[in-house]
């Protein structure tokens, strides 16, 4: 894991934890009904490497974001996760304490913060952001959740649990950030795509619904077609444009943005005006999803620059 700006807050692909990762849910484990409850023991615990596997599963059913922290965990994430009432819960675990999951998670600094979705580990900051930062990246992680129907919300079932674990409760989406929420985690993209477009048109400086309409517009292209399918239609037709546009989405959706920004920046210059204005669209769009403070969108925005002018 790279070190990032504290300000570079997204999604950037899977770390391995294959040492601990589960593939499936363990047989026998109740799977929550989409938004059914899930009666967990506090919306904030403590890990380990020896009660990870256990967090593992949960996350079967809710996502999970794990902090790795030095001297006390953050604050501010633990009220960020509690506002949403369940639909996360926290993993906090002490670097120093716990080698394996520090070997995992690659974490070279401290803080790091990543997600684990359906047993599947995500990477997402280092460093202390903002509330609002956090708050964006919550919302890539709950739109991946639902893609991958980890839909379930976290009910604390401890009695004795400090009352902060059980009170917060979720701050309200806007109208139809919520509307787009519950279509993707439907599988209704078109609806969501429709959502977002009418928040922004409310409000053009809505960059929450800017991320999100490029992340279910991806979402929605990529549909059912499989990678292997994407990737032979890409290495059998190089100049295609429909093909290398798929096969770049296909890299976003798993983390890898500097392939999608060369492959996509490496064919521009052969392109008619009209290939060129898709291929910056889609661009734009991937810079959206990614945020502007990425040092990979820095570079690959400066190098559209430099082509367009």
């Amino acid at each position: 894991m790279t070190n990032l700006p504290p300000s570079a807050a997204n999604l950037r692909g899977a770390v391995d934890l294959s040492s601990l990762t589960r593939p499936a849910a363990p047989q026998g484990a109740p799977a929550a009904a989409p938004g059914g409850g899930v009666p967990v023991p506090s919306l904030v615990l403590d890990g380990t490497d020896a009660n990870f596997t256990g967090i593992l599963d949960l996350s079967q059913q809710v996502p999970v974001i794990v902090e790795l922290y030095a001297g006390s965990p953050s604050a501010l994430l633990q009220s960020v996760i509690l506002s949403y009432g369940g639909r996360f819960m926290l993993a906090n675990v002490e670097v120093n304490g716990n080698p394996q999951l520090r070997e995992a998670f690659r974490a070279t600094a401290a803080p790091t913060v990543a997600a684990v979705i359906g047993g599947r580990p995500i990477a997402l900051y280092e460093g202390e952001i903002s509330d609002a930062e956090i708050r964006q990246v919550l919302e890539q992680v709950a739109t991946l959740a639902a893609q991958n129907n980890v839909t379930g919300v976290a009910t604390p079932q401890n009695a004795d649990a400090p009352a902060e674990n059980a009170e917060p409760v979720e701050e309200p989406l806007p109208p139809h950030h919520q509307e787009a929420y519950d279509a993707i985690a439907t599988g209704d993209y078109e609806t969501a795509i429709a959502e977002y477009k009418t928040a922004i048109a409310q409000n053009p400086r809505d960059q929450l619904a800017v991320a999100g309409l490029a992340q279910v517009s991806l979402l929605a292209r990529l549909g059912s077609a499989s990678a292997a399918d994407i990737r032979a239609a890409a290495g059998a037709t190089p100049t295609d444009l429909d093909a290398q546009l798929a096969v770049a989405d296909l890299d976003v959706s798993g983390g890898h943005l500097e392939d999608a920004f060369l492959r996509l920046l490496d064919l521009f210059p052969t392109l008619d005006q009209a290939g060129k204005d898709r291929v910056r669209a889609r661009l734009v769009d991937f810079f959206e999803i990614a945020g502007g403070e990425d040092p990979r969108v820095i570079a690959a925005r400066r190098q559209l620059t430099m082509l367009l002018y």
